[in-house]
């Protein structure tokens, strides 16, 4: 199962400077001095619609679902009956559980004004900023679920790192979630953990729009971030179905091990030959990277592979291994629990979430320690390198270089 990720923590994923987490601040319709150029792409609902559903004649009731309300209480008021309400459950089914109506989300009510009874002919679930049900009351009852007239907004900003990719962001109105969606590209080439003053970020992005407010990044259409004094380009191109980003060479960003196994944390301690263990207080080899993060933060493996080890394991705890192949294996150690379902020979996919931070074994707080064997050998996963996978062939270069020097000269 695929890590969905949280967005709680990025404070601390982003920063190697401690500080107070700010609190992201609301979209206005105003754009920040950063932007470069935006182009909208508007798609428009007609003046007398609503939801898409023609208002003259209509009194709308809007609301939103307080705490521990049910359908029934919302909705018997208005005329829907026990019955309707059942046969909405059962004509949404596979667009929308009707038990799973969201304290704090939108609603709407279309009472018909003509009719001497009044009747109600459409009520209206937001199920979040974008898409919405539709269930509709007449000679049967039905339920559609559809989105709101949205506006694709292009924009180019650039930042430098100062104190942490967060603040490098949000500092110029930008939404948080262009940082998220940054260290996925980066995942498998840039530490977010180790991030520099004095590092760089081009991007070019486009974001989604409802009426006035920010809903959601769409895509990443360039990004270049200078780590360390070197350029890493991400460049879109789509082979088949499938969307990948590349360097300036071709190779793709995706690489056969991620650069970290978990995504909100901090380093606490770094591969050692010889350091000052915390409880037994002697020095000795410490053939890891430990990440400091909340017990429960989930742990994804950092390659494809299969579970040789899942047990406790005195000092270390909770312990798993991953064999990648002849030559790799990758060792998470102190775990709070394991996935469900994980056993011994489970094969696993790069991303896979396999356990849980947590504080087992000889541990003094809640982290993970982190390990990579290669040929049985322990080497610092910090400075593994890892090789790409499928490059762009010889015979779509000419396109790729194309589009390349098209999507750059647009960054500069």
């Amino acid at each position: 199962m695929k890590i969905k990720h949280s967005i709680i923590a990025l404070f601390s994923l982003f920063s190697f400077s401690c500080g107070e987490n700010p609190q992201p601040q609301e979209k206005t319709t105003s754009e920040p001095d950063s932007t470069k150029a935006e182009k909208i792409e508007v798609v428009a609902e007609t003046p007398a619609t609503l939801y898409g559903i023609p208002i003259q004649n209509m009194e709308i009731v809007n609301g939103k679902i307080q705490n521990n309300k049910t359908l029934s209480e919302i909705l018997t008021p208005f005329g829907i009956t026990q019955a309707s309400i059942n046969q909405m459950a059962q004509h949404s089914k596979g667009i929308f559980d009707v038990r799973k109506i969201r304290a704090g989300n939108k609603y709407a009510l279309f009472i018909d004004t003509l009719a001497a009874d009044r009747p109600t002919k459409h009520f209206v679930y937001e199920i979040d900023a974008l898409q919405y049900v539709d269930f509709s009351f007449g000679d049967s009852i039905t339920a559609e679920k559809r989105e709101k007239p949205k506006q694709i907004k292009e924009r180019l900003v650039a930042g430098e790192i100062t104190s942490s990719l967060w603040n490098a962001i949000t500092g110029q109105g930008i939404p948080f979630q262009l940082a998220y969606e940054l260290s996925n590209i980066y995942a498998w080439n840039i530490d977010f953990f180790g991030l520099q003053k004095g590092d760089k970020f081009k991007v070019k992005y486009s974001e989604v729009w409802v009426d006035t407010s920010f809903v959601a990044i769409d895509s990443i259409k360039c990004a270049i971030f200078n780590h360390c004094g070197t350029d890493f380009h991400a460049i879109p191109f789509k082979r088949g179905d499938r969307l990948d980003y590349f360097d300036y060479e071709g190779n793709n960003l995706r690489k056969a091990f991620l650069k970290a196994p978990l995504k909100y944390s901090r380093i606490t301690s770094h591969f050692s030959n010889s350091r000052m263990h915390p409880i037994l207080k002697i020095c000795r080899p410490h053939h890891g990277v430990d990440y400091a993060a909340p017990i429960g933060t989930p742990v994804m493996t950092i390659g494809d592979g299969r579970v040789i080890d899942r047990a406790f394991h005195s000092g270390a705890g909770n312990m798993i291994k991953v064999q990648h192949n002849s030559m790799y294996t990758s060792v998470y150690m102190h775990l709070s629990k394991f996935a469900a379902n994980l056993k011994v020979g489970s094969i696993v996919k790069q991303g896979d979430v396999i356990g849980y931070v947590g504080s087992t074994g000889l541990s003094t707080g809640p982290h993970l320690d982190f390990r990579v064997y290669k040929d049985k050998t322990p080497i610092n996963p910090l400075k593994m390198e890892s090789p790409s996978v499928e490059p762009i062939s010889p015979d779509s270069m000419a396109i790729y270089k194309s589009i390349r020097a098209k999507l750059i000269e647009e960054l500069n």
